[in-house]
């Protein structure tokens, strides 16, 4: 399969030819549609995350096809859409795990940082950390819902009732927030870099009742 590969930090990616990877116990096997590109790749790439799987496949907002099981491996048929996230498995024993928050084991694996990813033809994915994508969403829109989108609507969920809404920094998960926060009839204010003019129209293009610079007050 074709891949772009990191040989070393701060090293460009390279294009290479590796092997169809084989689908292990309870994993399956992904034909790739689309992976989005998340700040999280940058910092794996630029040495900013320590002890990285080398070589390594970035890349962790995946959208793609099952083509084929694994062993033991039920959850999906052959052909059905799939999301692969930055979580790609938990031990399952360690407290945190036991307590419903696996995005906490010590023991934690990361999908295009300590597992490979996908920017390639093809990956394997525990069955257990792949989402199923509704078909109102094209590969290319599903894929940054695979990262930017769940920690977004986790921070927005976390915030209760609140109507009136501060984001810090206008990027991938803030873009998609306001969208869903507006849905809501919630206010949202939005906090950028000073002279950032371009993310403030965007803010305020998407619905933003405010835009300004990080170290201006906003007007609630």
């Amino acid at each position: 399969m074709r891949a772009m590969v990191l040989g070393a930090p701060r090293q460009q990616l390279r294009a290479a030819e590796l092997p169809d990877p084989a689908p292990g116990p309870s994993q399956v096997l992904i034909q790739i549609r689309a992976c989005a590109v998340c700040r999280t790749d940058l910092h794996v790439v630029d040495g900013e995350l320590p002890n990285p799987k080398l070589p390594l496949v970035p890349g962790h907002e995946i959208a793609g096809v099952v083509a084929r099981n694994g062993p033991r491996a039920e959850r999906f048929n052959v052909g059905a859409r799939v999301g692969v996230p930055w979580l790609g498995w938990t031990c399952g024993q360690c407290p945190p795990c036991r307590s419903g928050r696996e995005n906490l084991c010590t023991r934690a694996r990361f999908t295009g940082y300590t597992l490979d990813g996908g920017y390639a033809e093809y990956t394997i994915a525990d069955e257990r950390f792949c989402f199923p994508l509704p078909d109102g969403f094209s590969d290319a829109e599903a894929a940054p819902l695979l990262c930017a989108g769940l920690i977004g609507y986790r921070s927005l969920v976390k915030t209760g009732a609140a109507r009136k809404i501060g984001i810090y920094g206008f990027g991938a998960a803030a873009h998609i927030v306001t969208q869903v926060a507006r849905f809501q009839a919630r206010e949202i204010y939005a906090f950028t870099r000073p002279g950032d003019d371009a993310g403030q129209r965007f803010a305020k293009s998407l619905g933003a009742v405010w835009a300004g610079a990080s170290d201006a007050l906003p007007p609630e």
